[in-house]
C-alpha cells in the first residue's frame, strides 16, 4: 500500500493513535518471531519563491508544508519480502490487514491478537 495515494492526510493526533494501535500488534508479532516494522509516510514541500535579484538576508522566508499519512505496519518474511500490510481504519475502530495473496481482512481494534493470529496462519500456509 502506498499511503500517499490510498489514504488522506491525517493530523498528528491520529498518527499517534494509529502508532499506539499498531505497536500492540507489532509486539504480539515479535513475540511469535514474526518481523514487522512501522512505516511512516510524510509529504514535505519546500518552496523559496524568491526573485533572482533578492540577496540574503533580504530574501523572504522559505514556505514549508508538511502532510502526514497514517502509518503502516509492514510484515516481512524470512527473505525480506512483504507478507502483509496492516493499517488502522478511521477513528481507530478496526485494523485493515492486506495479505500477500491479496485478501483484505477487517479486525476490530479491541482484538489485536486476532490480527496476529491471521498473520501467523498466513505465514504457516
Amino acid at each position: 500500500m502506498d499511503n500517499s495515494r490510498a489514504m488522506p492526510a491525517v493530523d498528528e493526533t491520529a498518527v499517534w493513535m494509529h502508532d499506539g494501535a499498531l505497536a500492540v500488534v507489532q509486539r504480539l508479532l515479535n513475540e511469535r518471531g514474526i518481523r514487522a516494522w512501522l512505516q511512516h509516510t510524510l509529504k514535505l514541500e519546500l518552496r523559496a519563491d524568491r526573485e533572482a535579484d533578492y540577496a540574503w538576508p533580504d530574501a523572504p522566508p522559505l514556505r514549508i508544508h508538511l502532510e502526514r499519512y497514517a502509518p503502516e505496519l509492514v510484515v516481512t518474511g524470512a527473505a525480506g519480502a512483504r507478507e502483509a500490510t496492516i493499517v488502522v481504519g478511521p477513528d481507530a475502530a478496526f485494523y485493515l490487514v492486506l495479505l500477500r495473496c491479496g485478501s483484505l481482512h477487517t479486525v476490530e481494534s479491541q482484538h489485536p491478537e486476532q490480527v496476529a493470529d491471521l498473520i501467523t496462519a498466513a505465514e504457516a500456509a
